[in-house]
């Protein structure tokens, strides 16, 4: 078997702006893969879509079920790759995302059977972002009862477990800048933020984890103060702190004793190394779009479990990213919750693939379909930038 050529697709905008980026690998045998880098927000867009074009040569007339001989040949050929990187690691992602897709189909076998089967048959969810409300005609939660009310619809819908940025969103409009975030936080600004949770924690009782998600906007100084002060409130853990190091995020472990979750902005072995020996992280994030596909996500997760680090998948993708997260979710032993991110799940979002996957009861199903389980809908190819690599 040969790839014989590469499609790339740069979608038309979704919600917010959105723009996801795909590839699909074909071969002689006409079996073709997909895959995504996801990269398609924080002005990226336009250097992730260069470097699938710049990759894409590399993989024409090699066999796709050579994932590891394509795989170190990106990594080694790239010059900027070796370490890590979210571009050249979000290239590398795609095409390996896809390739596995091909294997899969080659084998007539889901995903998760190539990695060994599934260690569980359904995945524990949390409902993440609410502070971004949740439809089509969302608006962003400002007062304590606003936190409350998404709280409450991701219990109906029957989640067990949120994440919530509740420093993002001013009370009356706007977004407190970043400066106000780091060193100590004003009086004024942590009693806001205490009001939120508390009514959060009041609205779904004590039965619902609650996770914080800090997008890495304050620093060790303001976490461990906003940390300190949350832990009442039963924190399940507390997402990206500080800025990605070792040294940071051990300082806010120790100093709230809250369990610290990162690694989006991580994005190889060789960075994950020094969290797992310093007991940095206890709950890993890699996004299989840009922490170098299936292939390298899934060395990442055995590592993890040297140390008994759980490992919950970044997920921001579109629902093919979720249709691959899921085939190494359910085939991981520490394995620990799934993110649904309700900002992915929007209309035009989910409409970019052929299927549309859906927790219920706040659990999610393994696709069963030979491959990741997933393709980009035909809707998206008349929609789409294509450029074609042959």
């Amino acid at each position: 078997m040969k790839i014989t050529k590469i499609d790339l697709l740069f979608s038309n905008p979704v919600e917010d702006g959105w723009r996801p980026l795909f590839c699909r690998i074909y071969t002689d045998v006409g079996i073709y893969g997909d895959g995504e880098v996801a990269l398609s927000y924080g002005d990226t867009l336009n250097a992730a879509f260069g470097i699938l074009q710049d990759l894409a040569p590399m993989l024409i007339g090699m066999d796709p079920l050579d994932h590891e001989v394509i795989w170190q040949k990106l990594y080694r050929h790239c010059f900027f790759a070796l370490n890590g990187g979210p571009l050249t690691f979000g290239g590398i992602s795609a095409f390996d995302i896809a390739l596995w897709d091909i294997k899969g189909k080659a084998f007539n076998m889901p995903v998760y059977k190539l990695l060994g089967g599934k260690q569980r048959n359904s995945l524990r969810a949390y409902a993440s972002q609410l502070q971004n409300d949740w439809g089509e005609n969302r608006k962003p939660a400002r007062t304590p009862q606003d936190y409350a009310r998404v709280a409450e619809i991701a219990v109906q819908k029957g989640f067990d477990a949120i994440k919530i940025n509740f420093l993002t969103f001013r009370e009356d409009e706007g977004r407190y800048p970043e400066t106000s975030q780091t060193a100590f936080l004003d009086p004024n600004y942590m009693e806001t933020v205490e009001a939120r949770i508390a009514a959060v924690r009041n609205a779904v009782g004590k039965k619902v984890d609650i996770i914080l998600e800090n997008h890495c906007y304050t620093d060790k100084l303001s976490a461990v103060q906003y940390g300190n002060m949350a832990r009442k409130y039963g924190i399940l853990y507390y997402e990206e702190p500080t800025t990605p190091h070792p040294d940071l995020l051990s300082y806010v472990y120790k100093e709230t004793g809250i369990p610290v979750a990162s690694g989006e902005r991580i994005y190889s072995r060789w960075q994950y190394r020094q969290y797992f020996e310093q007991n940095a992280i206890q709950i890993i994030q890699p996004d299989i779009g840009t922490c170098g596909g299936i292939t390298e996500v899934k060395k990442i997760c055995d590592m993890a479990y040297l140390y008994e680090t759980g490992v919950q998948i970044h997920v921001c993708g579109s629902p093919l990213v979720t249709a691959a997260s899921l085939q190494l979710e359910c085939a991981i032993p520490n394995f620990v919750i799934h993110e649904y991110n309700i900002n992915t799940v929007m209309p035009k979002m989910v409409g970019l693939t052929k299927h549309d996957y859906q927790p219920v009861d706040g659990k999610f199903s393994i696709p069963d379909l030979p491959g990741i389980g997933n393709e980009i809908a035909e809707e998206t190819f008349k929609n789409s930038e294509i450029v074609t690599i042959k």
